[in-house]
């Protein structure tokens, strides 16, 4: 007698085995109700179970990573064929041969929340190869010794990059997925962070490799994913000068605001050397501003000669700072104002600005708008470039270290007479 027949005897229910059958795309569709292993492929298996209306049947595999069993999901039959899920199946048990947790070598397929800040959450070492723990590596020990505002890539990071691979091993990340997340961030019409999102992950990866953390880098781009980005030639005209310099304060409606674009204007610095100013490095006697190297673009800092006009627009922030160590403090004193604060509150001034006829403009414009005007007021151009501390030849700038404050300080007071001749 069989165990099936003695267990029916025995007024037990008689359980079916079936030895597992090769799967057929054709057979696929009719099976009943169950899972079934296919012979075919190590792991693979196809669970079908009954709903309203039909069958679901979901293509899983099952595998063992460093000792724990478990099972993922491929797909859904017949969306996924078997042909599909087969070749699935064989792609994750062969990372799983390679050490690569399978689990993490999939795109997401739902919204999760967001990852914590890289900042307040160092990578632990026991996820050497996920996407967090390379960028939490490329952070410490590649952007934050080499960048002056490291926070801007940090915040890339955050907001574009660990959301949409939270939790991937970064050695699974394909090229198609890289494109994939950039064409994103230019769908949304962010075609110049595309551009800057693109280099950064160039760099991340590439430094992943030199720390053994991936093989390889699926940043091969053929071309700027944003586009070329046409360098910006906007410079206020004399009239639109003339209209801002009559009452700056009327039009930004920030009395703040007013005085560092006049300083900018004066003297053609950048945005983010003003920010980061500190008042030791105002010398109101000798009326110079030192931007010292950690504050300069490339680290080469300089001495700015200021104007009679410049050291009163200074005058004034010293006023509106109140005490703190900062030229531009945040609102807590005990910071300075982030540079892209700055750009904000230019924006919301734009409005005054057309109604007062100038059409809108950054205040990088300032700085080339100051350059324009030197040009035009036959200063030479080695002093000029010198005054907006731009590099100069190698040579020169390893054996030229004179400062040529004279030239510079006659240079920006010619300007400054011109604009004073505009506002009167």
């Amino acid at each position: 007698m069989s165990r099936a027949t003695r267990a029916t005897k025995r007024g037990g229910h008689k359980r079916r085995t079936q030895r597992p059958q090769r799967l057929v795309a054709t057979r696929v569709a009719t099976l009943p109700e169950g899972t079934y292993t296919d012979p075919g492929q190590t792991g693979l298996q196809l669970r079908v179970r009954a709903k309203r209306g039909g069958f679901s049947r979901a293509w899983l595999l099952r595998f063992k990573f460093r000792g724990e069993e478990t099972r993922i999901l491929l797909g859904h039959f017949p969306e996924t064929s078997l042909d599909a899920a087969r070749g699935e199946a064989r792609r994750y048990r062969e990372l799983a041969a390679q050490g690569i947790d399978p689990r993490r070598a999939r795109p997401r397929r739902r919204e999760r929340p967001s990852p914590v800040p890289l900042s307040s959450a160092p990578a632990k070492h026991g996820d050497g190869h996920t996407i967090e723990f390379l960028a939490s590596e490329f952070m410490t020990r590649y952007v934050r010794p080499r960048r002056k505002r490291p926070e801007y890539a940090e915040a890339i990071l955050n907001r574009d990059v660990l959301p949409k691979w939270k939790g991937r091993d970064a050695r699974t990340i394909s090229e198609g997925e890289v494109i994939e997340l950039l064409d994103g961030i230019v769908d949304r019409g962010s075609r110049v962070m595309a551009n800057r999102t693109a280099a950064l992950l160039g760099q991340m990866f590439k430094f992943g490799i030199h720390r053994r953390i991936v093989e390889r880098t699926p940043v091969q781009l053929l071309y700027r994913p944003g586009g070329t980005e046409k360098p910006r030639k906007r410079t206020l005209s004399e009239d639109e000068l003339r209209a801002f310099l009559k009452d700056p304060k009327d039009a930004t409606r920030f009395a703040r605001l007013a005085h560092v674009m006049t300083v900018l204007l004066l003297t053609g610095q950048r945005r983010g050397e003003l920010a980061l100013a500190k008042w030791s490095d105002i010398d109101f006697s000798a009326k110079t501003w030192r931007i010292p190297d950690e504050n300069a673009k490339a680290g080469r800092g300089h001495l700015v000669p200021l104007s009679d006009w410049a050291v009163e627009e200074f005058a004034a922030l010293r006023r509106l700072a109140k005490g703190s160590k900062w030229v531009l403090p945040a609102n807590d004193g005990e910071r300075h104002i982030d540079p892209k604060q700055l750009t904000r509150s230019l924006a919301k001034c734009q409005k005054r600005f057309r109604e007062r006829g100038i059409e809108p403009f950054t205040l990088h414009d300032l700085r080339r708008t100051c350059r324009t005007g030197l040009a035009k007021l036959k200063v030479p151009a080695d002093i000029a470039e010198r005054v907006l501390n731009h590099a100069r030849e190698k040579i020169e700038g390893t054996y030229d270290l004179h400062e040529y404050m004279d030239e510079k300080r006659a240079a920006l007071d010619r300007w400054a007479a011109y604009l004073e001749e505009l506002r009167r």
